[in-house]
């Protein structure tokens, strides 16, 4: 079937040309966003020999054709009157994708919020710093430096919802200028004057209930979900010639007074009422407070779904904030969680590294993403040891009451922002304590695997190894990897199409870098125009896919760099394509990157090896010719 015939069986499988909203195609599959997908017939399109499977995410129904995609995509195009990109069109009803709402929800506070971690976390960080001072009597809290360097930790807290505006409206592709305008409209003198106004608060004989908005999130992060669309609407109807003053002028007049009047108020008794709830619980119950909090955070945090809570931290701190001290008691479990298997992978030097650099980055950093991704979900036997040891530690911080006043992370150097900072110290080291101890005694892989010796590995790669003639034994190719970081089987992939094997065999990397390079000698086959993924064979004929990230296609070039072009001769080893992990990450995409031989059905097999750690120079795949 040629690529024309191909391109109009499966526009019609789609429910023909008047179905398609809209079509885009990334390195492997056509994306289209339809208007009904129930009109498509998955089982006719599988039917299809040249179609390899058929998916449905994030609002897209997703065709896969492998590396001819651009080809079909450019017949579906030359013949159908289909709309290039995504659209907004929401024809479908409930064809659209229900489930993603929450997910875009906490895909936006994570985006708002990332960015400014940094400054948080700083600013934070003096606090703590001006406490250990304070505690010690080696500065004066009456005096002009203190007066400074509180405010050089306490501005960022007070004009929270100036950079919250900025950030939010910037990540939802809004003028971020006029985001912080909005905010800084409720902080004005004149509007914090009307709390102390003595007859009826109005606005043109509404009502209007005037707050304290700094320190704030949520009031914010309501106005600039309705300001971004408003924004965009009234461009849509602005003359060119008047929308640099007119459309911000008219974002600013509508959003300042909906704010103070619906945004505001709403966002104050949202948290509050979290809030309420929270402190409800602690007096029922401070041991099932600890106990729920602590035991939950690990799994908000691997769901992605603990940036929701954030913002309800921030907004406790004026009367002191109780999640952020229990979760310490979660974080501190996990850390000790990787000390306990450093010290006991004395004889596995992969096991031993890995859980090293995770202890002290969460000590240091209270960074526990190596720990929780590295180890606890790597080795699941790990996950109800740190359950029992964050709920004991959140159980003991419960029960002292501790508060928390500013942002910090959880690592060693932030215990003295906690208050009472005893009752912290305590609960977190008996989290730490109890993580060792667990994981040491019943950690990972048994006592039996954690002390064997080099033969007894070759051993073990034997038996797991299919068996390999001698004449497969000379036609062999082992592949380099071509990105470092966490080596996964290919099915733990969270994309159908590269789990299922349906584009080929191979493994996925959680990349540590964002440097690809070349895995062998060779040549670039294909190079996708947003540089999101790659297309290589060496000279042995091995055809190679490399993937950065799921579904980044939609970034549309955005934090990546290519430094080859299609059709270039490459050297092993040589560097490839540049790729912003953090930024990726805040966009709110996985940079797990599949790494696919996409001709392996002229091959024997396709053997991955062992999932661990690998740099540049580790081997991934052996190629049995």
């Amino acid at each position: 079937m040629d690529n024309k015939q191909l391109a109009e069986k499966i526009i019609e499988h789609v429910g023909g040309e008047e179905n398609v909203n809209s079509l885009v195609h990334c390195a492997t599959r056509l994306r289209f966003t339809l208007a009904d997908s129930q009109k498509a017939d998955n089982k006719a399109l599988q039917e299809i020999p040249d179609v390899l499977t058929v998916v449905e995410k994030g609002g897209q129904y997703q065709v896969v054709v492998g590396n001819k995609v651009g080809k079909v995509y450019t017949e579906i195009m030359k013949h159908h009157n289909i709309q290039a990109g995504d659209t907004e069109k929401t024809d479908g009803g409930d064809d659209q994708e229900k489930a993603g709402v929450v997910s875009k929800i906490f895909k936006y506070i994570s985006g708002t919020l990332t960015p400014l971690i940094p400054a948080l976390a700083g600013a934070g960080m003096i606090k703590a710093l001006l406490a250990v001072l304070s505690m010690l009597n080696w500065i004066n809290v009456e005096g002009t430096t203190y007066a400074v360097l509180d405010a050089a930790s306490g501005g960022l807290f007070y004009f929270l919802p100036i950079f919250i505006g900025f950030s939010a409206a910037r990540h939802l592709n809004a003028n971020p200028f006029v985001g912080g305008t909005i905010a800084a409209g409720l902080m004005a003198p004149s509007f914090t004057a009307l709390m102390e106004y003595a007859g009826d608060v109005d606005f043109l004989g509404i009502p209007l209930i005037v707050s304290d908005y700094s320190s704030t999130v949520f009031p914010l992060l309501l106005a600039m979900a309705i300001y971004a669309p408003l924004e965009r609407l009234i461009k849509r109807y602005t003359p060119d010639t008047i929308q640099l003053f007119f459309v911000p002028m008219i974002g600013i007049l509508v959003m300042v007074p909906l704010t103070a009047l619906v945004f505001g108020p709403f966002g104050e008794y949202l948290s509050a009422g979290i809030a309420a709830g929270v402190l409800w619980l602690s007096d029922f119950s401070a041991i099932l407070t600890g106990l729920i909090i602590a035991s939950a955070w690990p799994f908000l945090v691997i769901l992605g779904i603990h940036w929701g809570v954030v913002p309800i931290m921030i907004d406790n701190f004026d009367v002191g904030d109780i999640i952020n001290p229990i979760t310490g008691a979660a974080v501190f479990a996990q850390i000790g969680i990787a000390f306990g298997i450093f010290l006991r992978s004395r004889q596995n030097k992969d096991l031993r590294s890995l859980s090293l650099a995770a202890t002290l980055s969460g000590l240091f950093a209270g960074v526990t993403e190596p720990a929780l991704y590295g180890l606890i979900l790597r080795y699941r036997r790990l996950m109800p040891l740190v359950l029992i040891s964050g709920a004991v530690g959140g159980i003991i911080v419960a029960l002292f009451n501790v508060k928390l006043y500013t942002f910090v992370f959880n690592s060693i150097f932030s215990i003295p922002a906690y208050s009472p900072m005893v009752g912290y110290a305590i609960g977190i080291g008996t989290a730490f304590a109890i993580g060792t101890i667990l994981a040491f005694i019943f950690g990972t892989e048994g006592k039996k695997k954690e002390v064997e010796t080099e033969e007894t590995k070759e051993e073990m790669k034997m038996e797991e190894t299919p068996a390999i003639t001698e004449k497969e034994e000379k036609g062999r190719v082992t592949l380099t990897t071509p990105l470092a970081g966490e080596m996964i089987p290919l099915e733990d992939v969270d994309d159908p199409v590269f789990s299922s094997g349906a584009m080929g065999k191979g493994v996925g990397v959680e990349p540590s870098d964002g440097v690809v390079v070349a895995p062998f000698d060779g040549k670039v086959v294909t190079l996708f125009p947003t540089k999101h993924a790659i297309g290589l064979e060496s000279e042995d004929g091995v055809e190679v896919l490399i993937h950065i990230g799921l579904d980044t296609v939609q970034l549309d070039g955005k934090h990546f760099e290519a430094h080859v072009d299609a059709e270039a001769t490459i050297k092993k080893g040589q560097k490839l394509i540049s790729f912003d992990i953090e930024g990726i990450k805040n966009e709110g995409y996985q940079t797990t990157t599949p790494v696919i031989i996409t001709n392996t059905a002229d091959y024997l097999d396709i053997i991955p090896e062992k999932s661990r750690y690998v740099g540049l120079e580790d081997d991934i795949l052996t190629v049995v010719k």
